[in-house]
């Protein structure tokens, strides 16, 4: 069982305890923090809180996250595109469509249950019976490169890099829009939206989030960017540029106009990764071209001066 302690700022004094905490605890619905709530979970200064509860905005509040309930993960003969392996590592460029992991309403034929199969059940326990061996995520619908440890030892060390950010990751995308500066940096916090619970936004006391772009190529209403994520919050990017005013292209869920012909979901794509290796310290640099949906994508704009 995993405990956590929050301290809420003044400025949250009078928000009701449901809400702000969905907005905290990455992965965590409102509902799922009403049924902490409800099991007494959720205690401040040692007391339970109630259901309705609001904050006072100078109190310590400790949650105790149930342990996940076990999915019985099945190895299943799922094609992997294996850009790096050795006994610790595994690196895969996923593609489109694959759930990263096993969650209610995809109980299988996920990326999960392709690498037990691969790895002949040989991943770290770490990430628990839901992502076994899974150091970072990426959406359903972003395509790219997906890094797993085969045993503990490996998992600690990359995640370690990723608290420390030594664990690069690079994207590329389509952006509706121009951008005036050829470079940026986006520091802006992301939680639970506070209405949409299924989305992500830019709110004031969500988790630091910092994404660094810079284009790559312009085209009249649309830009081609390089983005890095120097931390790794759920949907960061797509966020991000939303906030920004230039959702990604065909990511309808943050501002996109119409899903776009040929294309599942957002132009996005993970391109690069770059980590020390756990075990040698060595440093491993990989990357992955551009899958096909997307680069007709940029062919389009190149021909057609970005008009679909």
């Amino acid at each position: 069982m995993e405990t956590l302690t929050l301290h809420p700022k003044e400025t949250d004094a009078g928000k009701r305890v449901d809400a702000w905490l969905a907005g905290q605890i990455e992965g965590l619905t409102r509902s799922a923090v009403q049924r902490l709530l409800e099991e007494g979970r959720v205690l401040r200064e040692g007391k339970p809180l109630a259901k309705n509860g609001r904050l006072t905005g100078a109190e310590t509040l400790t949650v105790s996250l149930p342990d996940p309930e076990p999915i019985d993960a099945q190895p299943q003969n799922i094609p992997l595109d294996v850009v790096f392996e050795d006994a610790d590592v595994i690196v895969v460029n996923k593609p489109k469509g694959l759930v990263v992991h096993p969650a209610p309403g995809h109980p299988d034929g996920t990326l999960v249950n392709a690498l037990l199969y691969h790895c002949g059940g040989s991943l770290s326990g770490i990430g628990g019976a839901l992502r076994p061996g899974i150091v970072h995520r990426i959406d359903r619908d972003t395509s790219g490169l997906v890094i797993a440890a085969k045993n503990d030892f490996a998992h600690q060390a990359l995640a370690a890099q990723l608290q420390d950010h030594s664990l690069s990751r690079t994207y590329q995308c389509v952006a509706v829009g121009g951008f005036r500066a050829d470079s940026g940096t986006v520091d802006a916090p992301i939680g639970r939206h506070p209405v949409e619970r299924k989305r992500m936004a830019v709110v004031p006391n969500g988790r630091p989030a910092v994404t660094h772009w810079e284009v790559l190529e312009r085209f009249p209403g649309f830009t081609h960017l390089r983005c890095r994520l120097e931390t790794g919050r759920t949907h960061q990017i797509r966020v991000h540029l939303a906030h920004l005013g230039h959702p990604i292209l065909g990511d309808t869920v943050y501002g996109a106009k119409k899903p776009v012909p040929g294309l599942q979901g957002q132009c996005l794509h993970a391109v690069g990764l770059r980590f020390l290796h756990p075990r040698t310290g060595e440093l491993v640099e990989l990357s992955c071209p551009l899958p096909e949906a997307f680069q007709l994508q940029l062919d389009k704009l190149s021909r057609r001066s970005g008009v679909f």
